[in-house]
């Protein structure tokens, strides 16, 4: 039977295809204030700010192309059955042939209404279409005359797809958390609900402040820890 692996990824796996990290030394958060173009009240106080932010990280991710940890990621397919449930909002997961992506925070390369996707109407997609590396604008609107927004979770919303992920690692019989300082809540506690005989897998460069006896920290940057990991599976 093929083993169940439930990776988790941030950030880090995507900052050696150039996209920057958030909360690293000369991370995103150093150059704009993320309550002003990733917060719901950011949102509501200029729309047009926040549109053009994610107009920007659109721009940038039509040239990103995925890296080795994203395809060694997505190859792992061959043998395991993986679930990919990830912080970023980026497609290179999907671009590198994985094809199941959980996005906790949303997707950049997709829009939504303002008025939907919320708990009025149980966080229903139904309305959420893609637009590529499209630009978005103050004034463009839905069908149903709502301004689009990005469909991002913006800091101050709920995370709709923490049950889901939740349910994913708990299945896992190995866990990988590649790329995150596992510092952003609530995806940083889904780790703990890995089973107790599921061995965690940390790849980071950094130190990482966590005490479990069932994590083994494989401190090098993405693409070589993940390809350490995966030797060791073989």
């Amino acid at each position: 039977m093929k083993k169940r692996i439930a990776v988790l990824t941030g950030a880090g796996v995507s900052a050696e295809s150039g996209l920057g990290t958030y909360r690293d030394n000369g991370g995103l958060w150093d150059s704009y204030d993320p309550m002003e173009v990733a917060s719901i009240q950011g949102w509501y106080r200029d729309p047009g700010k926040v549109l053009d932010f994610y107009n920007m990280q659109r721009a940038k991710l039509a040239l990103t192309k995925p890296n080795a940890a994203h395809c060694m990621i997505a190859e792992l397919e061959k043998d395991c059955i993986v679930d990919v449930i990830t912080q970023n909002v980026d497609n290179l997961h999907e671009k590198a042939g994985s094809t199941h992506v959980v996005h906790l925070h949303g997707e950049v390369t997709k829009v939504r209404p303002q008025n939907s996707c919320n708990e009025e109407d149980g966080f229903s997609e139904k309305y959420v279409f893609d637009v590529g590396y499209e630009e978005v604008h103050l004034g463009d609107k839905a069908v149903n005359g709502s301004q689009l927004r990005p469909h991002i979770v913006f800091f101050g919303e709920a995370v709709p797809k923490m049950e889901t992920a939740i349910g994913l690692v708990e299945k896992a019989d190995i866990v990988l958390i590649v790329g995150t300082s596992l510092q952003v809540y609530p995806a940083a506690s889904l780790y703990r609900y890995a089973r107790p005989d599921a061995p965690i897998y940390i790849v980071d460069p950094a130190e990482v402040p966590l005490f479990d006896s069932r994590i083994r920290h494989i401190r090098k940057v993405a693409t070589e820890g993940v390809e350490e990991f995966v030797a060791m599976l073989k």
